[in-house]
């Protein structure tokens, strides 16, 4: 390299930038996404099981013919340090990799997979939105790892809905926005007499939700329905309503009318148990608060004064409120229905 060539070299503002850049940002970004391209695909739960070829995973992968590429990008993982390959077969390496093959991990790699899939495109293509005016929809979602993602909250829905559920009385619930129905499941373990109707917007969502809730022997005690609680009209009686990690899904103007709503689908002495993430809270709530203030079907994240007063306002009272998880913006709100819920409109469909 002549001299000339090195001068320039150390004195290109550009060029010490980018190593910097790429020390700081390239790595950790491929690498995230090709952790979470292989949790995707599988690779990652079969390399777990046992060290395979390229040929096995390609057959993995149902890829037929040239299978270079595959073993191009196959040994990126390698690169990484997440994978290893010995006499040609690979296995994972690196903790992390063999931490989100296990099956316990699933909501772990489900948020990472949000992350990748979703935060990041929403940080990136903001300004492109904004100038063409383009709002993202819920097609630019996977409901099915939204669903799995939000199980990493798990333990603190669980422990919030136990609080209210009473373990003996026979009771009817509500689950809106049922995901993959896990805390419709979690209820009827702890009441035995408790039956349900738990429904979700999307239609896939909703049927792994029935195939879930056939599989954990449920399907006598557990209806699960693709629908619009919006469009929902049945006589007054759930004796509990739950909505777990969703109100972001509505605008913030109809939240009011949703609870209301809500309400008029409980019995008397019925009561709402709303759980949600709010504003100021952690990094990755806050993009998630960002990517809904983009979309056209739902709104921010709410406030915990703002929701406290929408719900006093759709008239629920002897409102708690609690934070689940310490530090965080994590919060149960419950609501009572004090008054007979109104019956649906003359008109109205019932179901």
């Amino acid at each position: 390299m002549k001299f000339t060539t090195v001068a320039k070299m150390a004195t290109d503002g550009n060029l010490t930038l980018l190593v910097s850049l790429a020390a700081k940002f390239a790595k950790p970004l491929y690498r995230a996404s090709f952790l979470v391209g292989a949790w995707r695909a599988g690779i990652l739960q079969h390399l777990g099981d046992q060290p395979r070829a390229v040929e096995a995973c390609a057959d993995l992968l149902g890829v037929a013919g040239d299978r270079h590429r595959l073993r191009a990008w196959l040994e990126l993982g390698v690169r990484f340090g997440d994978l290893a390959v010995e006499d040609g077969h690979y296995r994972l390496r690196s903790r992390t990799a063999k931490a989100l093959a296990r099956p316990g991990s699933d909501a772990a790699a489900a948020a990472l997979a949000e992350v990748v899939l979703f935060h990041a495109p929403a940080l990136l293509n903001a300004p492109d939105m904004l100038r063409s005016g383009r709002r993202l929809t819920l097609t630019d979602q996977d409901g099915s790892i939204i669903a799995r993602s939000s199980r990493v909250v798990q333990p603190f829905v669980e422990e919030a809905v136990e609080r209210v559920l009473d373990r003996q009385a026979p009771l009817r619930l509500l689950d809106i926005g049922c995901g993959s129905g896990i805390y419709v499941r979690h209820a009827a373990m702890l009441n035995p007499r408790l039956t349900a109707v738990a429904i979700d917007f999307q239609a896939e969502v909703a049927a792994a939700a029935a195939a879930n809730v056939i599989a954990w022997g449920l399907a006598d005690r557990v209806e699960v329905r693709r629908a619009d609680v919006r469009e929902l009209w049945l006589e007054p009686q759930f004796d509990v309503i739950t909505m777990h990690n969703n109100i972001y899904y509505f605008p913030v103007a109809e939240r009011v009318a949703l609870l209301e709503h809500a309400r008029s689908l409980l019995a008397p002495g019925g009561r709402l148990v709303l759980t949600t993430s709010c504003r100021g809270g952690t990094l990755p709530m806050e993009v998630l608060n960002l990517w809904f203030e983009f979309a056209d079907f739902g709104g921010p994240l709410p406030d915990v004064a703002e929701l406290t007063g929408q719900l006093q306002t759709a008239g629920f009272a002897e409102i708690d409120m609690r934070r689940l998880i310490p530090g965080d913006q994590f919060f149960v709100f419950v609501g009572g229905n004090p008054l007979a819920a109104a019956l649906p409109e003359p008109g109205r469909r019932t179901a």
